[in-house]
């Protein structure tokens, strides 16, 4: 498996548990049958798990081009050292970046976000000059 579909597989898993900690704090604040019952709208009782869901729908927005771009690098066998540190890299900012949002440390939120873009685009570079 290439580096690019590695992080692919890392960053979709990333993704599927970030709704931990925002669940696990709705169940231990509120219990887990009332928790079970929210339709989604509801306000978290803490700050840092209102911003831990922000940030989780953010990585789900973000996974989905991400995953787009590198299924076409791959499917058009374009695998190089760019590639696969661009990948690399999305997949350390995108963790670094759910990291900062939810303890909020907005300062890195940015940076760690447009860095991670601009990986994805190094990738889509890499597609389009080929």
């Amino acid at each position: 498996m290439s580096v690019e579909l590695e992080m692919l597989v890392w960053v979709s898993t990333l993704t599927l548990f970030m709704w931990v900690p925002y669940v696990l704090s709705a169940m231990v604040n509120d219990g887990p049958i009332a928790s079970f019952k929210w339709l989604g709208d509801e306000k978290q009782r803490f700050i840092w798990a209102e911003r831990a869901k922000r940030a989780h729908y953010n990585a789900i927005e973000n996974l989905i081009p991400f995953a787009a771009i590198v299924i076409v690098a791959h499917l058009a066998e374009i695998s190089n050292d760019a590639t696969a540190a661009a990948a690399t890299a999305f997949f350390w900012l995108r963790a670094i970046h759910y990291v900062v949002y939810t303890v909020g440390i907005t300062y890195l939120r940015g940076p760690a976000y447009a860095l991670s873009w601009l990986a994805q685009i190094c990738i889509v570079y890499q597609i389009i000059s080929h």
